[in-house]
């Protein structure tokens, strides 16, 4: 006791804005229920797991701390299930899976010596009891990130409910008995509140649902509101009522008023039809692997070294298939575990590991790839004699809330508990690596995927222009008319149409879907394709220009971005369904740029002559279709101008992406004239691999807007290389490939991360990657050997180049 009390100035009592951190180890994924439990540094409340709580102790000097250790306790095989109510986590109302019941033991521990004393004591002194009560009582700062997104968002009050305008056209809504007005579903019906109009819901991504007949009705009407028939009782508010423009279920005040107005007696009602949030979390817990396995066969679990999943946090399904598919990189599994270890990573962090993305990345690493956390658990662990077949083990995988917490800390949409798209995430992550490693460039894993790409411009004089850029990925459309088996489409729209007309609906089994090549993904990307309105310092004019594209280098790792997500008519986001034949090999190096060639003549230098007085013109008809889809006129005039009026798609894809920018309300620019610009501005184009006078060029072309500015070089590659001789014109243009990793052409397929549902912001995302000469299917925290890879289906794959 004497020690303690001669360490009293290393406690402190937790103020209520510190985080304290009690559910899992600040290096690793011990928990306490792991051997050894946890041990919470009572001076900085981090916690540690036994093997690290010493190197903790040698950094800081911080003797005490509280040993928490769990032990499990026997439970009634008999004990009843608590169905949830609340989509969340930790709360009344919330999941109750039975989990496991456990005893915990508390005690207070000094090091270095691991003198151990039991609380609770009277002996102990106040300062170390009140600490202590404080600690325990604190939910911890792990399950306060849980709980508040697991927690549902509280619904809000439409912007339409009060002033909805009703069409009296004499529609009497009776009790019962309901049916879609536009084909013969009998259940999620949603009544639009307008026109008293029943129509079906959304088909949800695995084909379950409705026929999207309640969207279509809004889509032709703008009629906003509607309500899901079966849902509504005495308690309104419970009611499920959706706003199509705000895109989220809401609350109608006037609900009461408003289905009167049909004759609906919402006191006389009884609740048939599960609300949307309670739809979800049948789903959520009714999630079955047999929706997702291979060819209806049972996977056989694999555990040990480079084979644990990752847990689930409530859609994170894009970050673990992503992750599982980076850490099978040697040049990311060498930097974060073979070449770093965990001590190694704490020693160079700062005061707080959980907010270092090198710690992280460590800690991560080690937990996929060590094999500490991938063993085999029963479902009944308590009697491990009971026979089990191979299929019955499983693992309960480590959950990735740090890493998660602190890569998407800047990113709105990463740190919510949304589906996300995985190409996103992947191109988010590279760049909060790369930025990690800034000035280390050796030690930068993200490097290994980066590569070149360069466009050769062909103006209709004759001359050429050459701009580089670097990219991550390799995005490519798919050209369905040149699917493989065209034959085979014919007939199958042939019985389509022959069903539909008797009525019938076509069955899975005779669902044909185009086959198209990867070798014509690829050929597309490097095809020429036309650029109209293209300024010609030759001609000092617009005209038709040919734009090609080549890789000025091949990185260590390919990554193949399949556009699966097209805009169909309407504006209306819509899934390829189609099969792509990807191989096991593929030789790209005919895609490897030639750059300025002898006898080409470069397209002089210049700048468009345009008005400065004139301010920069959006293509209304662009600009009003992207207004209809409920975006903001200004922001929609920005989008048009900045992806120079190409169209609708490319508009709604910078609009997306730029929607958070802190000027996207800004009035938009007139051109400047006059000649002096902001140097720190030309710094920072000069950073991004451009060259002085074409940064000055553009900040004048596009009134100082540093955006704006690079979209400019962008769109005018000429700028780039106009000053330039013809040997140097292909080899010093745009960012400098000395730094990129360089090789031959020819690839092995090592991973992919395929999607399932209709859009990469639903549905379910899940890797397979090649490991130790086999298929492996990671489906969060599922791993298993796979026994029919969906090479066909991905939505990005990876690939490793052979050594030549």
């Amino acid at each position: 006791m004497d020690l303690l009390r001669s360490n009293l100035s290393r406690v402190r009592i937790p103020e209520p804005t510190n985080r304290i951190y009690k559910q899992e180890c600040c290096l690793s994924f011990d928990t306490p229920i792991s051997e050894g439990g946890l041990f919470i540094d009572m001076f900085t409340f981090l916690a540690f797991g036994k093997d690290y709580v010493g190197w903790n102790f040698e950094k800081t000097g911080n003797p005490v701390y509280l040993h928490i250790k769990k032990t499990k306790k026997l439970v009634p095989e008999d004990r009843p299930s608590k169905k949830p109510t609340l989509l969340a986590i930790g709360v009344d109302g919330g999941f109750d899976n039975n989990d496991a019941e456990y005893e915990e033991t508390l005690n207070i521990v000094i090091l270095p010596d691991y003198v151990s004393l039991t609380f609770p004591s009277v002996e102990l002194p106040e300062k170390v009891r009140l600490a202590v009560d404080a600690i325990l009582l604190d939910a911890g700062a792990e399950r306060k990130e849980q709980v508040a997104a697991w927690t549902a968002d509280k619904k809000l009050v439409s912007t339409y409910a009060m002033s909805l305008q009703q069409i009296d056209n004499g529609v009497v809504i009776p009790p019962s008995g309901w049916k879609c007005s536009q084909c013969d579903k009998t259940d999620n019906l949603w009544l639009n509140l307008t026109d008293g109009v029943i129509l079906c819901g959304r088909k949800n991504w695995d084909g379950s649902g409705g026929n999207n007949h309640a969207v279509e009705h809004y889509k032709k009407t703008s009629y906003p509101l509607a309500v899901k028939l079966g849902t509504i009782t005495a308690d309104l508010e419970a009611a499920d009522v959706y706003s199509y423009p705000e895109d989220d279920n809401v609350l109608d005040p006037l609900l009461a008023q408003h289905l009167a107005f049909f004759g609906i007696d919402f006191s006389s009602l009884q609740k048939t039809e599960m609300t949307t949030a309670e739809k979800e979390l049948d789903q959520n817990t009714n999630f079955e692997w047999n929706r997702i396995q291979e060819s209806g066969q049972e996977v056989e679990p694999i555990f040990g070294p480079g084979y644990t999943g990752l847990v689930n946090l409530g859609n994170s399904c894009y970050l673990a298939a992503t992750m599982q598919a980076v850490f099978s990189a040697r040049s990311f599994s060498s930097r974060y575990y073979i070449n770093q270890s965990l001590k190694k990573a704490f020693e160079a962090a700062p005061a707080d590991p959980t907010v270092d993305l090198n710690m992280q990345l460590t800690k991560l690493a080690h937990g996929l790839l060590s094999g500490k956390y991938s063993v085999p658990q029963f479902e009944n662990d308590d009697n491990k004699n009971i026979a089990t077949t191979p299929t019955s083990a499983v693992q309960e995988g480590i959950p990735p809330r740090m890493f998660k917490a602190l890569v998407a800390a800047s990113h709105p949409e990463f740190s919510s508990m949304r589906q996300q798209d995985a190409l996103e995430f992947f191109l988010h992550f590279l760049d909060q690596v790369e930025r990690a490693n800034a000035g280390k460039t050796e030690l930068d894993p993200a490097r290994s995927f980066k590569f070149g790409v360069e466009d050769r411009i062909l103006c209709s004089s004759g001359k050429v222009a050459y701009n580089r850029r670097n990219d991550y990925i390799l995005s490519l459309n798919i050209p369905l008319h040149q699917a493989t088996n065209k034959e085979e489409l014919e007939l199958f729209h042939k019985l389509k149409a022959e069903k539909l007309s008797e009525g019938k609906e076509v069955s899975n089994d005779e669902i044909v879907r185009p086959r198209v090549p990867l070798e014509a993904c690829l050929a597309n990307f490097s095809a020429p394709e036309e650029i109209h309105d293209f300024y010609s310092t030759a001609l000092q004019t617009k005209t038709t220009a040919l734009k090609s594209a080549g890789l000025t280098s091949f990185p260590d790792y390919l990554v193949l971005h399949m556009r699966k997500f097209v805009m169909e008519e309407g504006w209306v986001p819509k899934k390829l369904d189609v099969y792509v034949d990807v191989p096991d090999i593929i030789d790209i190096s005919h895609m490897r740029s030639k750059g300025h060639q002898p006898g080409e003549e470069l397209l002089p230098d210049g700048v468009p002559v345009e008005d400065d007085s004139e301010t920069p013109l959006a293509n209304e008809d662009i600009v009003s279709q992207l207004v209809s889809m409920g975006f903001n006129q200004l922001h929609c005039q920005k989008a048009a101008i900045n992806t120079s009026n190409a169209g609708v798609e490319e508009a709604m894809t910078w609009l997306l992406s730029h929607m958070d920018d802190p000027d996207i309300d800004a009035p938009i620019l007139k051109g400047s004239g006059s000649e002096s610009v902001d140097q720190s501005k030309v710094d920072m184009l000069i950073s991004f691999g451009f060259q002085d006078d074409v940064a000055r060029k553009a900040l004048k072309a596009s009134g100082g807007d540093i955006e704006k500015a690079t979209d400019w070089i962008f769109s005018n590659p000429d700028a780039s290389v106009s000053n330039m001789d013809a040997t140097a014109s292909s080899t010093t243009s745009g960012p400098n490939d000395a730094d990129l990793p360089d090789g031959g052409g020819r690839y092995r397929l090592t991973g992919i991360v395929s999607h399932i549902g209709t859009s990469t912001h639903c549905g379910h995302y899940v890797a397979h990657i090649l490991k130790d000469g086999r298929w492996v299917i990671f489906n969060d925290n599922k791993v298993g050997a796979s026994i029919n890879p969906p090479k066909d289906m991905g939505y990005l794959y990876f690939f490793e180049r052979l050594d030549s």
